[in-house]
């Protein structure tokens, strides 16, 4: 090759070298490539809204577990009504009680489990007692009483509603009647007796059970209702029926049911 021809040829050498060095980015000039969108800054997160009333505590506390889906709050008026809440205002912050009831509720419950929570108002929980125990496998919380009346519809919420009360003992006591009485022979509480309550068709609207005091109560709507004591084992003679009207407005009826215990 003669040297007029080699010019040429390495100058155009000189550019492709000079030309593959900017494309890889080598030199003062070069960049590294775009591989994609400069990253966004999150956005804000907006404080939570504040707490000002007890039944947005309630709300929160019922969220935070979902053992509390369904659950409403207390209703003193309500026949077997398993679960409920109450929510109040102590101070700056709130209290709410969950409970969750099983077992003859109708008669107020045999079993019971409570968790009491503190809410103060920027939404912090913290559980501050829990009660009672273990909630059995299958216990589904529901607003509803456990047990539906089987009787005439529903009561209305706006009826009033007032019922019975009373307390149901054995007796006698002692053999032999005393004068004066003596005390230690006054018949006995009897615990756990059932009471059926039916209406003029006979159906069955409710039921209550006595307490460890013998006491009970039922809440009724206004009506004419029969009270029937049931068998209590170890007791020879049941109570006989009780026919009730419970009247609009008026005081719960009072009642002493009595059974025979068979001393003579």
């Amino acid at each position: 090759m003669n040297r007029r021809r080699a010019i040429p040829v390495l100058a155009a050498t000189l550019v492709l070298i000079i030309g593959a060095c900017t494309a890889g980015g080598v030199g003062p000039g070069a960049t590294s490539p775009v591989t994609g969108s400069p990253p966004v800054p999150p956005a804000a997160t907006p404080p939570p809204a504040p707490i000002t009333n007890p039944e947005q505590a309630a709300r929160l506390v019922l969220a935070s577990d979902p053992r509390f889906g369904g659950i409403g709050p207390y209703d003193p008026q309500a026949i077997g009504q398993a679960a409920w809440y109450e929510a109040r205002t102590e101070g700056d912050r709130f209290r709410v009680t969950v409970r969750i009831g099983w077992g003859d509720c109708p008669a107020g419950c045999i079993d019971e489990h409570r968790w009491t929570y503190e809410v103060t108002r920027d939404g912090t929980l913290r559980l501050v007692e829990e009660t009672g125990p273990s909630l059995p496998p299958g216990i589904v919380p529901t607003p509803e009483p456990s047990v539906v009346p089987s009787g005439p519809a529903s009561t209305p919420p706006s009826v009033e509603r007032t019922g019975v009360v009373g307390r149901v003992t054995a007796g006698p006591v002692c053999p032999v009647e005393r004068v004066p009485p003596d005390p230690a022979c006054a018949p006995r509480p009897v615990a756990g007796a059932v009471l059926v309550v039916s209406d003029p068709s006979g159906r069955e609207v409710t039921r209550a059970t006595s307490d460890a005091q013998g006491g009970f109560s039922i809440a009724l709507p206004p009506g004419r209702y029969t009270l029937t004591p049931q068998p209590v084992e170890g007791l020879l003679g049941t109570a006989p029926p009780v026919e009730v009207t419970i009247v609009a407005g008026g005081p719960p009826v009072s009642l002493e049911i009595q059974y025979d215990t068979g001393i003579r």
